[in-house]
């Protein structure tokens, strides 16, 4: 009998986060890069409908684990979470979402300005590797010893319940920790989420095939191509407005004295982008959006 939670013997295995903050863009990412999978309700494992890949959903803060140890081909998880599992794994691409940093937080109330006060005091942390790394240095300068105390959530609380003098927790927008009264004293590092392969990988084709897939698809949402028409005496100041990916594609008109430019330019810049080829004389100006590439 096949077991319905298992990975057929030849597929690529590829974790991703079962929940929380980095579920939901990944499954975006995934689903606009053509990697097609149905999830029984209850199971960890899906099958992919186009490729031999299967689809694991692991914690976040497993998945490196797992890709190091070779259990796992591939996953997605955060940049904070390869670091705090010390594990050799190869970091393939960054994927430009889930950004925050982990940080040094201290009461308000205690005005601690510098960092090095907290050494040999109490700390509250989700990553213990990584605090006792960031607090070693400063241990060994003051000859003191920091109690760095693990818990798996809720570590913003930790200083309120008089349990730590300080926590070492992940900040996004902030909200969570001026609400709980806290402010930062130091940042650690920052961190996104992050496409990463185990250094043995026996699947590196589909490891590149996935990782071209996410490019194009990066590509594609954080870009725009912009067409539009310029006179010859203007195309030196157009083309440095849209120098493209690698280069504009130029085609000449048929009146001899114009060109037709178009280049992928950034989605955010686009407007401004739009005015300043406006301002130096280029007309029908065009933008189409992409729903996917291959650079």
């Amino acid at each position: 009998m096949d077991r319905k939670n298992a990975s057929p013997p030849g597929n690529c295995r590829f974790a991703v986060p079962k929940k929380g903050r980095l579920n939901e863009k990944v499954m975006e990412m995934l689903s606009g890069a053509g990697i097609e999978f149905h999830r029984e309700p209850r199971l960890d494992v899906a099958l992919c409908k186009n490729l031999p890949i299967t689809i694991v959903f692991l914690p976040a803060s497993d998945i490196a684990k797992y890709v190091g140890e070779g259990d796992i081909d591939l996953g997605i998880t955060g940049y904070d979470v390869v670091e705090e599992s010390m594990v050799e794994v190869n970091k393939i691409m960054d994927l430009g979402f889930g950004k925050c940093k982990l940080c040094v937080q201290a009461p308000v109330v205690d005005e601690i300005k510098n960092v090095e006060d907290l050494a040999g005091k109490r700390i509250v942390t989700s990553f213990p590797a990584l605090t006792k790394k960031f607090f070693g240095p400063l241990d060994y300068k003051k000859g003191v010893e920091t109690k760095i105390n693990f818990v798996s959530g809720s570590v913003e609380a930790a200083c309120g319940l008089g349990l730590a003098d300080a926590v070492v927790d992940l900040v996004e927008t902030g909200t969570t920790m001026k609400a709980a009264g806290l402010e930062v004293v130091s940042d650690i590092l920052s961190t996104q989420a992050i496409l990463i392969a185990n250094p043995k990988a026996q699947h590196q084709d589909i490891v590149d095939l996935i990782q071209r897939r996410l490019e194009g698809f990066i590509t594609a949402r954080n870009s725009v191509f912009v067409v539009y028409n310029i006179s010859n005496h203007l195309l030196a100041k157009a083309t440095a407005i849209t120098p493209g990916k690698r280069s504009p594609t130029i085609t000449a008109l048929d009146d001899g004295e114009s060109k037709s430019v178009s280049a992928l330019v950034p989605k955010a810049n686009v407007n401004d982008i739009m005015d300043q080829l406006h301002d130096i004389g280029a007309t029908d100006i065009l933008v189409m959006n992409l729903s996917n590439c291959r650079m």
